[in-house]
């Protein structure tokens, strides 16, 4: 015999109890550029073990040394192996072999890709629209046995290489397909000072995500600025 108090619902899970991500290891692809190398000194300065990867190991060490903070340097292969995540910094063009030569080192791994497709003519930056939908949704279909997520986009590389600024002040929307991912990307964001990691949705709506970059990149020359985005009432 069951009662109302065996029927009741469990509680609904709170959305800011994140997982512990400290102990896990970050590889960011395309970490010699300017966003993914301003990511990994963000990550490292918070006490994250970071790999930097390249399609050249030299270069990736050079720019490891470089950074400090305990940061290592590998070719893309040895990155993707060694990290529990990895994030997808690497440039719109290069965006799908990049991934297509590592489907089998990224096999298992939960992977954030923050890569925007955008053009730029004399009017500024626009964006484009891969045939998958997005550059998320092309990782998800090139990947099918990773656990793509989509996060990062929206963050001045300025801002996070440097060292006078404490606290980037900024929310990231994350995308995914399963809670358990979209958590684990939020706590790594909040291992930023300033930062928020924020749900925003499926891997279908990445599309507008990535795109608002152009936008951002309009305000930013028309204010001199380095904008990023705040959500508010949550």
């Amino acid at each position: 015999m069951t009662t109302s108090d065996d029927t009741k619902k469990a509680p609904a899970k709170d959305p800011w109890e994140l997982p512990d991500v400290s102990g896990l290891v970050v590889g960011v692809l395309g970490g010699t550029g300017d966003q993914g190398r301003g990511l990994a000194y963000r990550l490292a300065k918070s006490g994250q073990k970071v790999i930097i990867g390249s399609r050249a190991a030299e270069r990736a060490q050079t720019a490891a040394a470089e950074l400090g903070l305990g940061v290592e340097g590998a070719d893309n292969s040895e990155c993707a192996r060694r990290s529990d995540i990895v994030i997808v910094a690497v440039p719109w063009d290069g965006h799908a072999k990049t991934l297509e030569a590592l489907r089998e080192e990224l096999a298992g791994k939960l992977v954030i890709d923050c890569v925007n497709p955008l053009g730029f003519d004399k009017k500024g930056a626009y964006a484009l629209t891969p045939e998958e939908g997005s550059a998320a949704e092309q990782a998800a279909a090139l990947l099918p046995e990773s656990r793509v997520t989509a996060a990062f986009h929206h963050l001045s590389a300025v801002l996070l290489a440097d060292p006078e600024i404490a606290e980037i002040d900024t929310d990231v929307m994350v995308l995914g397909e399963a809670r358990a991912d979209t958590d684990l990307v939020q706590a790594l964001a909040g291992r930023i000072p300033g930062m928020r990691g924020v749900f925003a949705g499926r891997l279908r709506n990445a599309h507008q995500v990535e795109s608002l970059v152009a936008n951002l990149i309009s305000v930013n020359r028309r204010y001199k600025a380095h904008a990023g985005l705040r959500v508010t009432d949550v």
